[in-house]
């Protein structure tokens, strides 16, 4: 009896148990989750607007039945309409929104197939939109005869609405742009608008920029300080410090020009247009074989383009400058581009100009008296820069492509200075130009589908002029700094098969450099001009596989110099390989030279504030620069995280101490040597939405080594042994935000020994120093802030507001401190640098 009773307590159970399952089999769940398990059953993807689905709660359908017929059962139990297109994507719809007029699709990338996220498309008529993960985008009801479509690193595609019409969303491939067989491998680095190629280089487009802390315009020399191991000890735009190197060995260009000044202002502003349409290439490391001249990194940028774009005409105005840009089409083969920037000083000082002029003229003879408290000094300026460039574009035939590029810039400051000493008045006149004339004339000729040649022939004419004139005394100093660079070039692409390239080439510069120092009272003069000619000859193969994922190329640049009688082999390496899924390894490596530098013959040259004058090699006392740089980089990216470690060494023969910059006991030394830097760069970064945060980190060694110095080696002066920077972004649609965070322990100086003026030689005091940069300032650290926003009126015309602040917490950062003895009081002087205080920005734009 026990036995039955304890069996029908048994069968109870279990029958209440497969009721209990059934009912929880039967129990509806939420919409999306049903999606999400469909999507993993039978590999396809819904597209859907969450809100719409949100709500939607059925009974999850037969794991048994087929995928149609799972559509069938949604359709049936939700007021929603399920597109079926080509069994892998499903568009969701509300039954009501069906009804309405749609124009939707899918971006893909023609090179691999793969859906392009965040891909932009705007109709003509100003509405826009994003493509989801899975590529796709749409628009109701909206009456537009055009959509375009575009994406960092592909050709923007511009289709007719009418090829929407009786399509189920189709699918719409963009093709790469970038040249040849480059390999874009990541996009939105740091921000959108800045991508990483497979050859290793960053690719920046201007005009589709995001934002990044304290910048509202594309200032390129800006923002390639934001890529990990490119800074700026001095906050200057004029001395960009790459891998430890000296501004002067970075190459800059602009459409095929070497540019001798990269900075208005004295270096606190690009001479480069940001509102050009233009594409900017920099490399670190492994740059191409058609790249020489410089043993740091290589900054290309260019204008050129071949695609038929609209009219259009733009101008803004900034707390700084005024610009107008504006682009003419004489038909579809041929237009005109003209841009330009000029300084409002002249018009209204603003409370921004101030702050970058204190910065600008700090410790200079333009803004202080050197410490002697009995000399009542004033000093009045009259400064303002501008700068113009001019395109013109022709098409010649189908085969055909004529180009011509024009650039202007120009700095003057003429500042009248008096002082009373002792009831003695003096007053001086001084003027300061700095300009950088240039042109290219570019011819192209398609022999065939695989085949095309490019001829360059460029030049570049550089002056720096410095009047000083003593009125009371009648004294006149004159000082000259003048570069003339001619050269032409002829490329040759050459398609082997659709993963092999080959290119070669010959190049050819003429540089011509002039310096001049002469005093009228007592008469003096001095003028040395020096001329190189070099000729190179240039080998490159590229080799791309995408379904292995691997890139590779290999280039050799031979350079042999007239004056010398020299030949200098420059092997070039780039490699990529996907050694992973989602990991990549990228090996760089370069010789490089360069025949043309920067030195400083006194630190009080043009004033104290543009010191440095450009030299010629001369192989003996000004040897030719030689670098030799190998980097080993991972990185890995998988659901918008990146993740890069790069580790490199570089070494630099042939340096003169003279172009360091020192002000210690190497001052007035003429000596060369050497520097080696060992470093480690890292970069974290995911993407979230329309959010992107990134913190990155880079590691210095960087020693000089002197060997006609007693202390051989020692801590280089832009060494700067740890750097961190942060930033946080928000896009969108019109509206952008970024914040972010700069940190970095303090650059090296050197201490007197005693506070004592060493007199041991009466006609010549000196301060007696520690050993060469012995102690380190106090670590740097600035907040930066800034904002965007976009909007157009019915008219069509689009206007942008932008405003950030650099520095917002106002630090009191140090960036420089050295030592001079005051005669006036026969002390030693502490000379301390600061960097920007905090300085507001306001811009406003209107395009059309």
């Amino acid at each position: 009896m026990f036995f039955l009773k304890r069996f029908c307590i048994s069968i109870f159970c279990f029958v209440l148990a497969l009721s209990s399952n059934a009912q929880e089999k039967n129990k509806a769940i939420v919409l999306k989750k049903i999606l999400q398990t469909i999507e993993k059953q039978h590999n396809v993807y819904f597209n859907y607007i969450d809100n719409e689905i949100a709500s939607i709660k059925i009974i999850p359908p037969k794991k048994s039945l087929t995928f149609n017929e799972k559509l069938n059962y949604l359709q049936k139990n939700t007021n929603l309409f399920f597109e079926n297109i080509d069994n892998q994507y499903i568009n969701v719809f509300d039954s009501n929104r069906k009804l309405q007029k749609k124009i939707c699709g899918f971006v893909f990338s023609k090179i691999d197939n793969t859906p392009l996220e965040s891909a932009n498309v705007q109709s003509i008529n100003g509405s826009s939109t994003t493509t989801n993960t899975n590529g796709y985008f749409e628009f109701i009801n909206i009456d537009a005869t055009e959509i375009s479509i575009s994406y960092v690193g592909f050709v923007t595609q511009k289709i007719a609405s009418l090829d929407f019409q009786n399509k189920n969303c189709p699918k719409i491939f963009l093709e790469i742009e970038t040249a040849e067989l480059t390999d874009v491998k990541t996009f939105h680095y740091l921000t959108s608008g800045i991508s990483k190629s497979s050859n290793g280089t960053f690719q920046i487009k201007p005009k589709k920029l995001g934002i990044l802390p304290g910048l509202i315009e594309a200032d390129v020399l800006q923002l390639m300080q934001q890529i990990p191991g490119v800074n700026s000890a001095d906050e200057s735009v004029a001395s960009i410090n790459v891998r430890g190197g000296t501004h002067d060995q970075n190459l800059f260009l602009w459409n095929g020009i070497k540019m001798y000044q990269t900075g208005h202002f004295f270096g606190l502003i690009s001479v480069f247009n940001p509102n050009l349409g233009s594409t900017v290439t920099i490399a670190k490391n492994g740059s191409s074989a058609f790249y020489g001249e410089s043993v740091s990194s290589v900054v290309d940028i260019s204008s050129n383009t071949t695609k038929f774009e609209k009219d259009n005409f733009s101008a803004g105005v900034n707390l700084i400058n005024a610009d107008v840009y504006s682009k003419i089409n004489f038909n579809k083969i041929s237009f005109l581009e003209i841009a330009g920037r000029k300084s409002i000083p002249d018009v209204i000082k603003t409370p921004t100009y101030q702050k970058y002029h204190n910065k600008a003229f700090q410790n200079t003879s333009v803004t202080n008296s050197f410490g002697n408290k009995d000399v009542i000094f004033s000093s009045q300026e009259n400064f303002n820069f501008y700068d113009l460039t001019l395109k013109y574009s022709q098409e010649i035939g189908k085969k055909n492509y004529f180009l011509l590029d024009l650039i202007t810039i120009n700095d003057e400051l003429k500042v009248f200075q008096s002082s009373i000493n002792n009831n003695i008045i003096a007053t001086e006149n001084n003027i300061l130009y700095q300009k950088n004339y240039g042109g290219n004339i570019t011819f192209k000729h398609n022999w065939n589908k695989n085949n095309t040649s490019t001829a360059n022939a460029y030049t570049s004419s550089y002056e720096l002029d410095a009047d000083k004139n003593k009125i009371e005394a009648n004294i006149i100093v004159k000082q000259e700094n003048m570069v003339l660079d001619n050269g032409y070039k002829l490329e040759n692409n050459h398609i082997i098969s659709p993963k092999f390239v080959f290119n070669n080439g010959y190049q050819f510069n003429e540089i011509g450099i002039t310096n001049l120092d002469e005093v009228n009272s007592p008469s003096f003069s001095r003028k040395v001009r020096k001329v190189l000619k070099t000729h190179a000859l240039i080998l490159e193969g590229k080799y791309n596989d995408t379904v292995s994922k691997l890139y590779f190329s290999a280039g050799m640049r031979v350079n042999y110099i007239d004056q010398f009688k020299k030949y200098l082999l420059e092997p070039r390496l780039q490699l990529n390989y996907g050694i992973a899924k989602n990991w990549n390894l990228e090996i760089l490596g370069e010789f490089k030279s360069q025949n043309c530098s920067q030195i400083i013959d006194l630190q009080n040259d043009y004033f104290g504030i543009e010191k440095r004058r450009w030299v010629l090699a001369n192989n003996s006392t000004i040897p030719i620069q030689k670098s030799k740089q190998a980097s080993v980089s991972l990185s890995f990216s998988k659901n918008h995280w990146l993740l890069s470690i790069e580790n490199f060494y570089k070494t630099v023969n042939g340096i003169s101490s003279s172009s360091q910059g020192f002000q210690n006991q190497l001052e007035f030394s003429k000596i060369n040597g050497s520097y080696e830097v060992f470093g480690t760069e890292i970069l974290l970064q995911k993407k979230i939405n329309r959010f992107i945060t990134w913190i990155s980190y880079t590691y210095n060694d960087n020693n000089y080594s002197f060997s006609d110095f007693q202390q051989a080696a020692f801590s280089n002066n832009f060494e700067l042994d740890h750097i961190v920077n942060w930033a946080g972004i928000y896009e969108k649609e019109n509206l952008k935000i970024a914040f972010g965070a700069k940190w970095y322990s303090g650059r090296p100086e050197t201490t007197p020994l005693t506070t004592e003026i060493n007199n041991s030689v009466i006609s010549n005091p000196t301060i007696d120093y520690n050993l060469p940069n012995n102690e380190h300032l106090e670590p740097f650290f600035q907040v930066n802030f800034s904002t965007t926003y976009k909007w157009k009126n019915n008219n069509g015309i689009q206007y942008k507001l932008g405003i950030s602040v650099l520095n917002v917490l106002n630090k009191h950062n140090e960036i420089k401190e050295y030592y001079k003895i005051n005669t006036a009081s026969n002390t030693i002087d502490d000379v301390k640098t600061y960097a920007l205080e905090r300085t507001p920005n306001l811009s406003f734009r209107a395009s059309f």
